[in-house]
Order: C-alpha cells, then sequence, then structure tokens
C-alpha cells in the first residue's frame, strides 16, 4: 500500500487542501515544460519525467476528486 497517496484515512479538509497543491504543483510543472521545449533548453529523458511527474499529479488529482464527489444515482 502506498501510504502517502492512500486516500481511504484522509478527510475531505485535508483532501481538498492536497487536491489544491498537487494542482498547482500540475500547472507550474506544464508551464515548466512548455518554457523548456520553446527554449529547446531541456533534453528528451529530463521532458520524459516531468511528463510523468505531471500524469501521477493529474492520476492522484482524478482520485481525490473522486472521492469528494459523491455519486449520484439518476
Amino acid at each position: 500500500m502506498n501510504a502517502p497517496f492512500d486516500i481511504s484515512m484522509k478527510t475531505d479538509d485535508v483532501l481538498k487542501v492536497e487536491l489544491e497543491v498537487f494542482r498547482r504543483e500540475h500547472r507550474d510543472l506544464d508551464e515548466a515544460i512548455t518554457a523548456m521545449v520553446e527554449r529547446g533548453t531541456a533534453d528528451q529523458l529530463t521532458l520524459q519525467r516531468l511528463k510523468k511527474k505531471k500524469l501521477r499529479l493529474k492520476d492522484m488529482i482524478r482520485s481525490i476528486e473522486d472521492r469528494l464527489t459523491p455519486d449520484i444515482i439518476a
């Protein structure tokens, strides 16, 4: 089990704060990747690592959003 990212034991308030932190980090990574590509200052390995980190953040954001959004049965 991945304890730091296990959301099952966290309160909604904690998850909301983490969600904002992860969204900000995701946005910052996106801007950094764009800037590196535009300037041509990053090698492919660095870009690949940043993109993977960005995808992991996106997955964590989705998990938290799913937890915070109630299921509505139509």
